[in-house]
């Protein structure tokens, strides 16, 4: 997990890495998160990565991979700098209706000329997701469980499929927050992981290629 700070209180991502994978092809569902980050923006420039302002201040970059990125050229003015998630659908009105009316998420921007919406949670906004879903007959890929976490805080979890078929996992907040402390020696623990892998050379020695997927 890598972000600006805790996970209880800042948006995170997950990175994966699986060794006999070499490369991960791209749909069209993800399309970027944005960053409201003049440092970024700097640290990037510093650093030779190519950027792309595809609007008045606004940069579009790309991670290794391909993910895009796009970062605001604006002071950070709140503690957690990544501003949204943007995410391809097929159908707008039928994917608002699915994270507002189902989701309970707010609209904070709607724009029907350019077929696109913000959406967010105000706070104490979460419904009783599982039993509207079934009410609604709606997709749930995992229903309401307790997962055992091993020395830590049990969790309940509940994994829905949107409109599109995007997974979106509910954890209960109260165990979460347990969980999600951050981790005073993840950065040694990433690096030691990284330099320990030798997938490189064991596909080289059988003559393999990692796989695409």
């Amino acid at each position: 997990m890598v972000g600006y700070g805790p996970e209880d209180n800042h948006f995170v991502a997950e990175l994966t890495y699986n060794y006999g994978i070499g490369e991960y092809r791209l749909g069209n569902d993800f399309l970027g998160i944005t960053l409201v980050s003049s440092q970024a923006v700097s640290n990037a420039k510093e650093m030779g990565w190519p950027l792309k302002e595809v609007t008045a201040g606004v940069f579009e970059t790309e991670a290794p991979g391909g993910y895009k990125f796009y970062l605001e050229d604006k002071e950070q003015l709140k503690q957690d700098p990544v501003l949204k998630v943007t995410l391809g659908v097929s159908d707008l009105r039928k994917s608002i209706s699915y994270w507002s009316d189902l989701l309970g998420m707010k609209i904070y921007e709607k724009d029907e000329e350019k077929q696109r919406a913000l959406l967010g949670y105000a706070d104490n906004q979460l419904p009783n997701i599982e039993a509207l879903m079934k009410k609604e007959n709606q997709k749930i890929l995992t229903p309401l469980v307790s997962l055992d976490t091993p020395g830590k805080a049990t969790v309940q979890v509940i994994i829905l499929a949107d409109p599109d078929g995007h997974e979106i996992c509910f954890v209960g907040d109260e165990a979460f927050r347990d969980l999600s402390k951050v981790d005073p020696n993840g950065d040694k623990l990433l690096n030691d992981a990284m330099e320990a892998d030798k997938s490189d050379s064991w596909f080289a020695a059988q003559k393999k290629k990692k796989a695409s997927a």
